[in-house]
């Protein structure tokens, strides 16, 4: 507390977006490998004295933090072939040997990498997806949260929205055949850390690209919901999902003025504004996995 009676409330800091690429080449023999991530540090405990006095005698650098994931990605070369092993060892790490930090955070944006012309270490970005780790380590004990962002997904038909409340700035007109498109920002919160990480991963990521294919949709909403029941089916450590996905608006042109007909063929892509449906399904009532969601380092 300072003199004039105001309170600190939660702090935290650290290095964000720390851009590290690591090569696996130990074997002379065998194809290299690469991972491609951007990790964030965030770190909460003993360090009111530094925003209230400025001693920083607590105060481990964020420097040190983004020094520490160049290392640990070399160290733990194993663990850091996925985003949830480097993350559950760095974040193990600041809790476990720095003693004024009570818990950390680490978040991963791993961006992959797919072989060009299955050449053993030439590859090509793929840009499908951006796949998501956050671990929280605490007293309370270790959080993961896997994720996946920018995975645009769209169906050309086998979509409806029609029998909406309309009031007198209802433009939108109903429609029973329409394209249905989305860039999916998804997360999903593990039971535990005995995972095989990559093999979840995959299931995740099938299970939602394969219901949004094949359930027919009224609406956004009800195909988030078959894509959160989905995730739950396939991949047993998942405790919940949280979907926050845009409406990405495709209106069918008039043609008409042209002497053109147009049968659903040739629409106008909108990118903004949009519709922005967010959901999350869990296995029970009983699920609570609040505190394991990163709320941002940016509040």
């Amino acid at each position: 507390m300072s003199s004039n009676g105001y309170v600190l409330g939660h702090s935290q800091y650290g290095k964000a977006e720390t851009h590290v690429v690591r090569v696996y080449r130990d074997d002379p023999e065998a194809p290299h490998d690469i991972v491609d991530y951007n990790v964030s540090v965030a770190l909460s405990g003993d360090f009111a004295d530094t925003h209230l006095t400025g001693d920083n005698a607590k105060v481990l650098t964020t420097d040190a933090t983004k020094n520490t994931v160049y290392g640990f990605t070399k160290e733990h070369g194993e663990e850091a072939r996925t985003p949830e092993g480097l993350a559950l060892a760095l974040a193990n790490h600041f809790v476990d040997t720095v003693e004024h930090v009570h818990s950390a955070r680490i978040t991963v944006e791993a961006f992959g990498w797919r072989r060009s012309h299955d050449h053993p270490h030439a590859f090509v970005k793929a840009g499908d997806y951006v796949r998501t780790v956050s671990v929280r380590r605490s007293a309370e004990g270790v959080s993961v949260v896997s994720g996946v962002k920018n995975l645009t997904v769209l169906k050309t038909t086998d979509s409806e929205f029609h029998g909406f409340f309309q009031d007198r700035f209802t433009s939108l007109k109903p429609t029973d055949d329409r394209i249905m498109a989305t860039a999916v920002r998804a997360q999903w919160a593990h039971e535990g850390t005995d995972v095989d990480w990559d093999a979840s991963f995959a299931a995740v990521l099938d299970a939602m690209t394969g219901a949004f294919a094949s359930s027919y949709s009224y609406a956004l909403q009800q195909t988030v919901w078959e894509m959160g029941q989905a995730v739950l089916d396939a991949a047993p450590s998942v405790l919940d999902v949280r979907f926050s996905c845009p409406n990405v608006h495709h209106f069918v042109i008039d043609l008409s003025p042209y002497g053109i007909e147009n049968n659903r063929e040739v629409h106008h892509a909108d990118d903004r504004p949009y519709g922005l449906i967010e959901a999350t399904v869990k296995r029970s009532e009983d699920v609570d996995t609040t505190a394991a969601y990163d709320p941002g380092q940016a509040w």
